[in-house]
């Protein structure tokens, strides 16, 4: 197997610290730790890039603080010097160990996503399922009604915070031969304080997106290669795979409860079952059946909640028109891959509603832009 040497150079050159420092930069121009860093960019470039060359680099401390965008969760924070830092590892190893991903991982890559995991899901059930067929009495007797297949639906008992130092730093050397570059990954690693030493990343650094699908490629391979399942999707440490029988589907689960032992992983014992295509599947925010999807009852009552606080911010002149339309915009990208068209409906009647009463007479505008 190749392996990739002398990249520490290439890490630590003016052209990729100008490239991360853009990176890292994009969309947060407003944020007080970028205009902090912007007072002197040249000189805190300069300096981190002397620090990075001369190995003396130590990464500040991670800011913790809680979430809910649906579920609650620890996110970990990095300096904005320290992200920096991450893109310019990411820009050199992301080339190397791109190539070697399987196709269906969908997550933090590019021309991915969940959307493109969610079309992928509907073209793997229509083969397992034989385009929708129903199953003849002959076949299964009492079960003439129902469609055909299974899927085992699965993900990592958290994953973020039992992901093992060592088994990720083996996995980089298997395609990266350069002591610096494993001294760098190690930094970064080790800058988060997990519960147990050696385990752990911080949901939040750009990084740990990357390291995830490093890890868990181990996986990909393995059910592939190894297993020979045809119908596998995987979305950081949520996975589904489809097939026609259970008994299939029994047996690569006990297998992969097996191999991810050697990975110092687990199954979710609560979140991982096989379950009928006709009962429909909890998968990446939708509950996907058959012929239509739903979005999942959380993420909808979620959505609500925030949408009332769009209409008091633009009642209380807070925000304007056009920033209340850009909040409204990607929640709907997302609730129009399944069956909501009433749904969005009804929320853009209530803030047409809302803007005539300010006089605001672009009905036709808004429409458009939002739907």
């Amino acid at each position: 197997m190749k392996t990739h040497k002398s990249l520490y150079a290439k890490l630590c050159s003016y052209d990729n610290l100008i490239s991360a420092y853009k990176k890292a930069r994009r969309g947060k121009s407003k944020k007080l730790a970028v205009i902090e860093f912007d007072k002197n960019t040249k000189e805190n470039l300069e300096a981190l890039q002397k620090e990075l060359i001369e190995m003396t680099y130590t990464p500040l401390p991670l800011k913790r603080f809680i979430v809910r965008d649906p579920k609650t969760r620890t996110i970990h924070a990095s300096a904005f010097r320290d992200r920096i830092v991450h893109h310019m590892l990411v820009n050199v190893l992301e080339p190397i160990l791109e190539k070697i991903f399987i196709f269906d991982s969908y997550a933090s890559r590019k021309g991915k996503g969940i959307h493109s995991a969610i079309k992928r899901f509907d073209q793997f059930k229509r083969k397992v399922s034989r385009s929708g067929r129903l199953i003849r009495t002959s076949e299964l007797f009492d079960r003439s009604n129902e469609v055909e297949g299974y899927v085992l639906k699965a993900d990592i008992a958290h994953y973020f915070d039992t992901v093992d130092h060592e088994v990720l730093i083996n996995l980089i050397k298997k395609k990266v031969n350069d002591g610096k570059i494993i001294w760098l990954n190690r930094k970064i690693l080790h800058n988060f304080n997990a519960a147990t030493a050696g385990k752990g990343m911080p949901l939040g650094n750009f990084t740990s997106q990357f390291f995830a699908n490093v890890y868990l490629n181990a996986l990909d391979y393995f059910v592939k290669h190894e297993l020979k399942a045809k119908y596998y999707i995987r979305y950081v440490d949520d996975f589904v795979i489809l097939h026609r029988g259970r008994k299939r589907l029994e047996y690569f689960q006990r297998k992969i409860t097996e191999f991810l032992k050697d990975i110092k992983l687990n199954l979710h014992k609560d979140k991982s079952s096989i379950i009928p295509l006709q009962k429909g599947i909890t998968f990446l925010g939708y509950r996907i059946f058959y012929h239509h999807k739903l979005l999942r009852k959380r993420n909808r009552t979620y959505f609500l909640k925030k949408f009332e606080k769009y209409l008091q911010s633009y009642s209380e002149d807070t925000i304007n028109e056009v920033q209340f339309i850009a909040q409204l915009r990607g929640w709907f990208g997302y609730a129009q891959w399944a069956d909501t068209y009433l749904f969005r409906k009804r929320i853009l009647m209530m803030a047409l509603y809302l803007f005539e009463a300010k006089n605001y007479k672009k009905e036709d505008e808004i429409y458009l832009k939002i739907l």
